[in-house]
């Protein structure tokens, strides 16, 4: 069998998949990765990473035989392309695998922090009825930025629009698909003219801190930002600033800059959700990027071109 360095955890019943197909060496903490490409690296073959976790170029020359490194889900900013194309090592990434899931995630925080549904089932087990507490509200009407308008973000605005929200976004460059969809060529633009702001952009430099103060108050003290790309794509610090001040109505966030720890300076704030990286994760989804990663082998293995090469 072929070997494959495992550098992300999954469950059982999708790794059976793997263990089907290659001899899997399975490292998802730091010390058994070292230990794993210390005492394979002249057999390792394929390594399946993901965008967080990435790997590094002493990795990279450190593995002679490597042929395909693959990151497990669409991202892929601490996966060394350049080391990886230097050696001719071939790289793809699970692009389209979880799309669909990280939609709906970034629906569900959304509708939860513009309806406050954290803040309104706290009330009503300590006693608080409706005529108590302020309205809060729907959808429709509300202008939705999206920040960032590719596979994901084209999805996420296509569940917005049929809840009746005005859709805008920000992208490198405006897209022929976009439909009604307005572009702005800044962010701050876009965040003048939206109501509430969804973060899906790639993480990495380019990204880093992209929604800062500056940003946050051009979205105002009714505004709702959710993010659901990478934590360094929103500058915490700033975000924690602004609910303070009572700057911005709201956050929904699935990734943080210390993960896996949670954000302390946000643990405060009743109107503030958090999710564990989780918007990409379901069953299906989960399933998908195991087989694409397989269809990507068996097409190296035919010669044949990858099926989502980066």
């Amino acid at each position: 069998m072929t070997p494959l360095l495992l550098l992300v955890a999954i469950a059982d019943e999708h790794k059976a998949l793997l263990l089907d197909r290659f001899r899997v060496i399975e490292a998802t903490t730091p010390a058994a990765r070292a230990a794993a490409i210390a005492d394979h690296a002249d057999e390792i073959e394929l390594v399946l990473t993901n965008g967080a976790t990435g790997f590094r170029a002493d990795e990279i020359a450190a593995c002679p035989n490597l042929r395909l490194l693959a990151a497990q889900g669409a991202g892929y900013e601490n996966l060394d392309l350049a080391a990886a194309r230097a050696r001719g090592v071939l790289v793809c990434n699970g692009a389209g695998t979880n799309d669909d899931c990280v939609a709906d995630h970034t629906m569900a925080l959304l509708l939860a922090s513009i309806r406050a549904l954290p803040q309104q089932g706290a009330a009503l087990r300590a006693g608080v009825w409706r005529d108590a507490l302020p309205l809060y509200p729907h959808f429709t009407g509300r202008r939705l930025g999206v920040l960032g308008f590719g596979a994901i973000g084209r999805k996420i605005a296509q569940r917005a629009a049929a809840f009746g929200m005005a859709i805008g976004y920000h992208n490198r460059r405006p897209r022929e698909d976009a439909g009604e969809a307005r572009y702005f060529d800044g962010v701050m633009g876009l965040a003048t003219w939206a109501d509430d702001l969804v973060v899906a952009t790639p993480g990495g430099a380019a990204t880093k801190h992209i929604v800062n103060a500056e940003v946050l108050a051009a979205l105002g003290t009714g505004g709702h930002v959710v993010n659901i790309a990478r934590g360094s794509c929103v500058d915490t610090a700033a975000l924690a600033a602004a609910l303070a001040a009572g700057r911005i109505g709201g956050a929904a966030l699935d990734v943080y800059d210390s993960e896996p720890r949670p954000p302390a300076e946000l643990l405060a704030f009743d109107n503030v959700i958090l999710t564990p990286h989780v918007a990409g994760w379901s069953p299906q989804a989960i399933r998908a990027t195991v087989v694409n990663f397989i269809a990507n082998v068996d097409a190296l293995q035919r010669g044949e071109p990858l099926r989502t090469p980066i």
